[in-house]
């Protein structure tokens, strides 16, 4: 997936976001360059950085699904942070650097899910085994002797060879149980570990059991759960110790640094510059230049070790309704030197909305009420009349993008979600044409009443 030329990628796209073809055109580039770069030479490598995109257009038309999408495509660590969130150094609220920490906490993720279906056979097998002992011979409970759990000491007195002999007997009949499905439901003991509490300092998590330089043993403690549970319990166990962690929090790393997207929204909110240095505008500029650093590059400190961010994806996105690009501080203007303009949607958008998509909200709604046995259809005159209620809605009202249909929707099957449900519910079909749509949805009424809907 990493080598998708452009034109696959704009490809890929078009399935999940409609219109907007200069934005895609844009990532799609900025993601081949990414594939490009690392074809070179280490020393052309590290002269060679990803050239940030600023998106500008109204809510709802599709900037946050482009990056997301993108993110996916190549399983690329990815975090979506509003500028609006942050606060300049000195204020209360939260610090820019906490971005890339959040970008590690993800990256971290994807890592180690790659990384557990590596070792997810042998780690199965391995669980299995466990599983088989603690049926066969169940851990007998002792009283515990604190002198021997501060030194570590506590040890189980060994079985006696008859007492090997008829477990050994044993441990292939229940094995075959086992696998055979027979024993899913019975009840076992199973030993987990007991996780420190940790505290968390300058963005670091400390572990309060690691204070105490590994004197403290291990804490666990005691679940009486079903096979079934305790197969996944003790997998998940084994997967952790057949993976290296150190191995892991440098591919993390490098994975970050070399093909992290961060995509900062509402850009604009933090473009106005304060007026007499005093008011709930005075830290914008701050947060402008607090941000600069991380998107010029930077070195940020995680918990995981120090993280660059000198060749990470920026894309940075706003409404700019009030605010202009020319608002923005020139160093960080300068930063994002691709300007895509995403355009407000049509009609005929709002037509391929509904109906082009894998999980269009035409089917959503299909899929949701079917559960209670009412069964929609919708034919093709009750899609232009949605279309068209919902383009004049945006243009009469606040433009809030493809998140108009929403309202719609809840607004047009208001009656039939309250009214569906119960066990004495029969099945109901419910063909929905252009007629029911305007009945129900109106005129003048709609645009006031859908108003509750937006968030």
């Amino acid at each position: 997936m990493k080598e998708m030329t452009p034109r696959e990628i704009m490809h890929e796209l078009d399935r999940y976001i409609v219109g907007q073809e200069e934005a895609k055109r844009a990532v799609a580039i900025a993601l081949r360059n990414r594939y490009r770069r690392s074809q070179l030479d280490e020393a052309m490598r590290s002269e060679i950085s990803p050239k940030n995109i600023l998106m500008i257009g109204p809510t709802g038309v599709g900037k946050t699904e482009i990056a997301r999408r993108l993110a996916k495509l190549v399983s690329a660590p990815f975090v979506k942070v509003e500028a609006t969130k942050f606060t300049e150094v000195g204020y209360v609220g939260r610090d820019v650097e906490s971005i890339i920490r959040d970008l590690m906490e993800n990256s971290i993720r994807l890592v180690r899910k790659e990384f557990t279906q590596q070792v997810e056979t042998r780690a199965q097998v391995l669980a299995e085994d466990r599983l088989v002992s603690l049926l066969v011979n169940p851990p007998k409970k002792q009283a515990a002797n604190p002198f021997e759990m501060l030194l570590g000491q506590k040890k189980e007195p060994e079985p006696t060879q008859e007492e090997k002999n008829r477990l050994s007997l044993r441990r292939e009949d229940i094995l075959q149980q086992l696998r055979s499905g027979q024993l899913e439901e019975k009840e076992i003991e199973v030993e987990v570990a007991d996780s420190m509490p940790q505290l968390e300092v300058g963005g670091n998590s400390i572990n309060l059991g690691d204070m105490m330089g590994g004197m403290m043993p291990q804490r666990t403690k005691i679940r009486r759960v079903k096979v079934k549970e305790a197969r996944k319990i003790l997998q998940e166990e084994e997967e952790n110790k057949l993976i290296d962690e150190d191995k892991l929090k440098e591919e993390a790393i490098r994975r970050a640094e070399q093909h992290g997207i961060v995509f900062i929204d509402e850009i604009d909110k933090v473009a106005g510059r304060a007026s007499g240095g005093h008011g709930p505008d005075v830290s914008r500029e701050g947060v402008q230049r607090d941000i600069l650093p991380i998107v010029e590059g930077s070195t940020v400190n995680t918990k995981y070790g120090a993280v660059r961010t000198d060749f990470m994806l920026f894309i940075a996105a706003g409404a700019f309704h009030v605010a202009k690009v020319t608002d923005l501080i020139p160093e960080l203007q300068g930063r994002f030197p691709v300007h895509v303009q995403l355009k407000s949607l049509s009609q005929d958008d709002f037509k391929a909305i509904l109906t082009q998509p894998e999980n269009a909200l035409t089917r959503q709604y299909e899929a949701l009420l079917a559960v209670d046995r009412v069964f929609l259809s919708f034919e093709d005159s009750a899609i232009d009349a949605i279309a068209q209620a919902a383009y004049v809605m945006n243009e009469t009202k606040e433009d809030i993008g493809a998140r108009r249909l929403h309202a719609v929707f809840e607004k047009l099957l208001e009656d039939i979600s309250f009214n569906a449900g119960g066990d004495e519910m029969p099945n109901v079909y419910i063909n929905i044409n252009g007629d029911y749509v305007m009945e129900h949805l109106g005129k003048d009424e709609v645009i006031q009443d859908t108003g509750r809907y937006i968030l």
